[in-house]
């Protein structure tokens, strides 16, 4: 990065910069966000700062709902003045010139950090990123593969980027960070396999290393990475979609929900309710199938076509340097029996031409397949980047969570909930009902407590179907 320095003078980030990376963004919506002569950057969302040889953060305290900013590629050397982002979801701090981890703080809200490209050492200071889901810090100096332990603090991380640090080089690099993060879903790009496992599992007996046994406990004892449902369901992004595992599982937390279920109707009300639930958890883990079905045929349909291209070319340039060589070999024949010099010397220059043609005709061949190689990448970028994003909205439209049937449904059911135990209260004043459990009747001293209730159940349950989604969103958006 240090060639901006010899060619444009860096920055530090102010109001006329940022003024302009929205106009950029979204022209259209500028004029929405001035209020009289100044713009309203509270209103703005997200901000792309890239490629502006940024040297210095500052001036971003205005941009306080901002859940989305690009920094990367620019000369930044600390992380700095980003306390009051305390929206951020998702920060892009590659190619830089960052040394320390600092200054995330207040970011606790953050789920998507790339620090990809710095001349990081040391992983610290990211004890406050609980929601972090995607981490990218591969190209840094981190050479102590140890300092992997520390991102077990980060309890919700399913994808993390490592590639191109020092210790990557180590033996031991892959199996260590699989034991000592055993929730990742991705390492490096790539799906870490259940065979890893397997692997882990098969050191216990043949390796009387204690290290090694160290990391195979580690990763057994913390459930492995045996996911719930198989392999294809994982790779799909379904996992926990099949049967009512995922119903199930908005009540394993949920204590008030329990006590709820003793009101008298409650029961009744309970029994109808799994049953549109799980089907649409039905309908999306069917169409996340398919979906996987398609996205593994064009895979599969790509590495075919590459292997015919190849191999194609491969035969085209095999019958070039055969004709060339029967050709040759009938040269040096002629000049081995020439009867005089001027003869040798007419057969050696017909014979460097040939050479010279051999080159041009095989660059010609390389550039064929070059060219033809590129337009089958375009393509398939092209085909993936329409199976995902139909996919995603796709997802989008089914799951429950953002679709008006299922608002309704989870609305009547609150409702009813509601009245039902509003009812109760009333009814228990009157002193109209039989023995209920002592953890119920607490519930029934007053019309608020019984209300507040419901609505922790209510909420429990809703953040509990988002995060679904957003994981199913994050894992398909970073394959």
């Amino acid at each position: 990065m240090t060639q901006f320095y010899n060619n444009v003078e860096p920055n530090i980030i102010d109001d006329e910069m940022v003024l302009r990376a929205i106009e950029e963004k979204c022209p259209e919506d500028l004029g929405d966000l001035v209020r009289g002569e100044n713009i309203n950057f509270k209103d703005v969302r997200e901000l792309q700062l890239s490629f502006k040889s940024i040297l210095q953060i500052d001036n971003l305290w205005q941009l306080e709902n901002l859940t989305k900013l690009q920094l990367d590629n620019n000369v930044i050397e600390r992380i700095e003045a980003l306390e009051s982002l305390v929206h951020l979801v998702w920060l892009d701090l590659s190619f830089n010139n960052i040394e320390i981890i600092e200054g995330l703080d207040t970011l606790v809200k953050l789920q998507d950090l790339s620090l990809y490209s710095n001349r990081i050492s040391k992983l610290e200071n990211m004890d406050s990123l609980e929601e972090l889901q995607i981490f990218s810090i591969g190209k840094n100096n981190l050479t102590n593969l140890e300092d992997v332990a520390y991102l077990r603090k980060l309890k919700k991380l399913r994808t993390l980027n490592l590639s191109g640090n020092p210790f990557c080089d180590d033996e031991q690099y892959m199996l260590f960070v699989v034991a000592h993060l055993p929730n990742l879903v991705y390492l490096d790009f790539k799906l870490v396999r259940d065979s890893t496992v397997r692997f882990l599992h098969s050191l216990l007996g043949k390796s009387g290393n204690s290290f090694l046994q160290s990391l195979c406990f580690v990763a057994l004892r913390a459930g492995s990475l045996q996911k719930s449902g198989s392999q294809k369901h994982t790779t799909a992004f379904v996992e926990h979609l099949n049967g009512s595992f995922l119903f199930d599982s908005l009540y394993a937390e949920d204590t008030e929900a329990a006590k709820l279920a003793s009101l008298p109707g409650v029961e009744d009300l309970l029994q109808a309710y799994p049953s549109w639930f799980i089907s649409v958890c039905g309908n999306l883990y069917n169409y996340g199938l398919e979906e996987y079905e398609k996205r593994e045929a064009e895979v599969s349909n790509f590495y075919k076509t590459l292997h015919e291209i190849l191999l194609a070319s491969q035969e085209e340039s095999k019958k070039v340097m055969f004709d060339f060589e029967n050709q040759n070999r009938k040269r040096l024949d002629e000049i081995h029996h020439a009867t005089s010099c001027d003869i040798a010397d007419s057969k050696r220059a017909e014979c460097k031409e040939d050479i010279l043609q051999l080159s041009d005709t095989l660059m010609t061949l390389e550039t064929l397949l070059s060219n033809e190689l590129e337009e089958l990448l375009q393509g398939f970028k092209r085909s993936i980047d329409v199976i995902a994003s139909t996919f995603m909205e796709k997802v989008k439209d089914i799951y429950p969570f953002h679709s008006i049937q299922f608002r309704d449904l989870e609305n009547q059911h609150h409702e009813k909930l509601t009245e039902i135990a509003i009812t109760t209260v009333e009814k228990s004043v009157k002193g109209e009902l039989e023995d209920l459990p002592d953890d119920v009747q607490k519930l029934l001293v007053d019309e608020n407590t019984i209300v507040n209730a419901i609505n922790m159940s209510h909420s429990i349950r809703l953040r509990k179907i988002d995060k679904r989604e957003s994981d199913m969103l994050c894992n398909t958006y970073h394959w």
